[in-house]
């Protein structure tokens, strides 16, 4: 999917979007969330937990009853969630290395690129995450410039993450 066909007009907050998040070609998880704001630039979700019972990562439990505010951009190479538990605790932010979003009929579908990022909420902990799945997918022969993009995407990532300005980012307007 080109991010030609992305639709960049603002959508109207408080309507239900489906998330698709598409990985090797293929949808691997689709869920509704609630469309918090859309400036043509940056998509803002928020989703219950989509999984199926309790994930647990080891560094994080994703389980029923966790919110995500889910950050995605049609111009940059990631999306960041924000986790919360079902008291409102924040957990901490997972990041996913993507394409750019694209927005379209009710639906705002990401490519997943293996590249993922986690920072605890008290932010002691940064994680880059599945470079041995992103170093086996193949993309860095079959299209070397998307993955120049999402190692430079991870790379910011982990910067804003280690320098303390990573709630900046999701403050950016």
């Amino acid at each position: 999917m080109s991010a030609n066909s992305s639709d960049p007009r603002p959508a109207a907050p408080g309507r239900e979007v489906e998330v698709v998040l598409v990985k090797s070609g293929r949808v691997k998880i689709r869920y509704p969330a609630e469309l918090l704001g859309d400036d043509g630039t940056r998509v803002t979700v928020r989703a219950p937990w989509a999984g199926e019972g309790v994930r647990d990562f080891g560094f994080v439990r994703f389980e029923p009853g966790d919110v995500f505010t889910e950050y995605y951009w049609r111009d940059r190479w990631y999306a960041v969630k924000e986790v919360r538990d079902a008291g409102g605790a924040l957990k901490g932010w997972y990041c996913d290395v993507t394409r750019p979003a694209v927005v379209r009929e009710g639906e705002l579908v990401v490519e997943d690129l293996d590249l993922d990022l986690w920072r605890s909420a008290d932010g002691t902990a940064v994680l880059r995450l599945d470079e041995d799945e992103f170093a086996a997918s193949g993309l860095t022969t079959s299209d070397p410039g998307a993955a120049a993009a999402a190692e430079e995407a991870l790379d910011e990532l982990e910067r804003r993450a280690r320098q303390g300005d990573f709630e900046l980012l999701l403050a950016e307007v």
